[in-house]
């Protein structure tokens, strides 16, 4: 699919000056500190804090208006002996913020139970089945974590049965709020908190800190212990790698390297992950669709409960279980992807003209639809929900494009959905079936008033112009410490124009391009996933202009740099 190139604008005369000032400084090279300026990072300290991401640096957790009340509340319930119960969604965020909380409270002396919704019976988050199990097991304390902010129906009847909530969430909350006994979610309207921007596991962990603080135990032992928890839901709930997420997620993927989480070890080992220092590539692509295959295709429990794992041979035994689940998950994704494919060109034969896509079935599994719908996005770059129904009920999980808010979009036709949450990019529902057509068409027109055909052509945002005679494993060091990437810190992307192709340009794996390009005598090797397509036009000797990043590509125990392909315009 073509893209639109959109080439950051050249630095003017104050911010070439802060460029070389910090180059001199930090003795870096000038394409970093350009790139520092452009993040906005021109204060030494700022930046030493930048690269050196610091637990001392975060926020105070207390700034949170009903911690106080919370932490109080569970210091009571561990006092009087009184059962607490983890209430989480049964995505990463939701088992590692579950596991976390159960460790961390557990460690202090609390009686302590968690509890996973089934994705099939219970649905997402809170629900009343939910809520009357946990009655019956003795519960007297619930703490909901990465759900629970809309639940407005299952805290009165939770309150009705005599026990308390704390709700713990960063999901968007609507307008009225729950009747909890405290709610620490950062997006709630007039939050004292700092940082909106927490994934749920973030937030948990603001509350397991609190905890500790009040009964005198935030030694640093304490407060790293799960921090690898809190790395892996916060970067595979793809939220901004900034400000506090940062911190998490850095020193939480240095704590990996130090294998403390058995259950973890188990999964990383089973997903060929163990030779190698851990990025947040490895998490989104390897480590998370395993634990969330768990939810997806059987009980997330399993995955809390390998995370929780003391025993290795009860780690490895969860760990072959989640990995053939996620084996089959991987195949009923790929049906469903074609099923939804066929549909869509049957469908909408007026692409220009079509702004959102909506396509249902009986027959698909509620647990892939959102992995799916992120593959429609991918390919037909449209706003995209998927929907599943049985007996007249449709559960439905949509996935966005960049330009468009789909939360907002889904309240404005909320009187069309049963429920509805998530998101400004990802976003759950449900809906009855007679409703289906009038829910589309309304979005459908709430889409094209919001989106341009512009914002429908994929955008590849890029960086600077970069030669490859600057390309050496000393740039490579330091654009590694920009790392941890992800949303809001993305890999530099760089272009370079008019290289050569040398040598004869070849397809590897599922449609991966592998190829070499020559400029001014500095050759560099390049791989583009997924764009395998463009090899009919490769020729060798031809001219293209390329985007791409850059990395350390390490194979048979050698290493070399390499360019990851983003785009190729092809050069008449």
């Amino acid at each position: 699919m073509h893209k639109r190139w959109n080439i950051a604008e050249p630095l003017n005369e104050v911010q070439l000056a802060l460029m070389q000032k910090i180059s001199s400084e930090i003795k870096c090279p000038d394409l970093i500190a350009e790139l520092l300026v452009r993040k906005g990072l021109t204060n030494i300290d700022e930046i030493n804090k930048f690269f050196h991401p610091d637990l001392s640096d975060s926020h105070d957790p207390f700034l949170f208006r009903d911690m106080e009340k919370a932490t109080e509340r569970i210091i009571k319930a561990i006092k009087d002996k009184e059962k607490i119960t983890i209430y989480g969604d049964y995505d990463v965020d939701g088992t590692t913020s579950t596991a976390l909380l159960f460790l961390g409270l557990k460690k202090v002396g609390a009686i302590i139970d968690f509890y996973i919704p089934h994705r099939m019976i219970d649905g997402y988050g809170l629900s009343l089945s939910g809520v009357e199990q946990l009655k019956e097991r003795g519960t007297n304390l619930i703490i909901s974590v990465d759900c629970g902010i809309n639940a407005l129906e299952e805290v009165d009847e939770i309150n009705e049965l005599g026990m308390d909530i704390i709700i713990t969430d960063h999901h968007n909350p609507q307008e009225i709020l729950p009747n909890a006994y405290a709610i620490i979610n950062p997006k709630v309207k007039d939050e004292t908190y700092p940082y909106d921007k927490l994934a749920g596991v973030g937030v948990a962990y603001k509350l397991l800190i609190a905890v500790y603080h009040k009964l005198n135990l935030d030694s640093n032992e304490l407060v790293n212990k799960y921090i690898d928890l809190v790395a892996l839901g916060t970067i595979a709930d793809i939220v901004p790698l900034t400000g506090e997420n940062r911190i998490f997620a850095s020193i939480g993927l240095e704590r990996l390297i130090h294998k403390k989480n058995i259950g973890l070890n188990a999964l990383i080992n089973i997903a060929g992950l163990s030779q190698k220092k851990l990025n947040s590539s490895d998490i989104v692509f390897g480590i998370a669709p395993r634990l969330n295959a768990a939810g997806r295709m059987g009980s997330a429990l399993r995955a809390v409960e390998l995370l929780v794992a003391t025993d290795e041979e009860k780690s490895q035994e969860l760990a072959e279980i989640i990995e053939r689940e996620n084996s089959l998950r991987q195949q009923i994704d790929q049906r469903t992807f074609e099923e939804a494919c066929e549909i869509i060109e049957k469908k909408y034969k007026d692409f220009d003209n079509t702004f959102c896509i909506v396509v249902s079935s009986d027959d698909w599994h509620p647990g892939v639809i959102g992995i799916v719908a992120s593959k429609l996005v991918e390919k037909y770059y449209r706003p995209a929900i998927m929907i599943s129904f049985k007996d007249g009920m449709g559960s439905g999980s949509g996935r966005s494009i960049p330009d468009f808010d789909l939360f907002e979009a889904l309240d404005n036709v909320s009187n069309c959905l049963v429920t509805f949450g998530g998101h400004k990019y990802a976003a759950g529902l449900s809906i009855l079936m007679e409703y289906v057509d009038s829910f589309e068409n309304r979005l459908q027109k709430f889409a094209k008033s919001h989106i341009t055909s512009e914002q429908l052509i994929p955008a590849l945002n890029i960086d600077m112009k970069l030669e490859l005679y600057d390309i050496n494993d000393h740039l490579l060091e330091w654009l590694n410490m920009f790392a941890p990437f992800g949303p809001s810190n993305m890999k530099p992307t760089f272009y370079t124009e008019k290289v050569m192709v040398v040598g004869f340009p070849y397809n590897v794996g599922k449609n991966h391009l592998k190829l070499k390009v020559m400029k001014d005598g500095c050759v560099l090797d390049l791989i583009g996933f997924n764009l395998g397509d463009f090899l009919p036009f490769l020729k060798k000797g031809s001219y293209i202009n390329i985007a791409y990043s850059l990395e350390f590509n390490k194979w048979q125990g050698r290493t070399t740099i390499q360019g990851k392909l983003k785009d190729i315009v092809c050069l008449k």
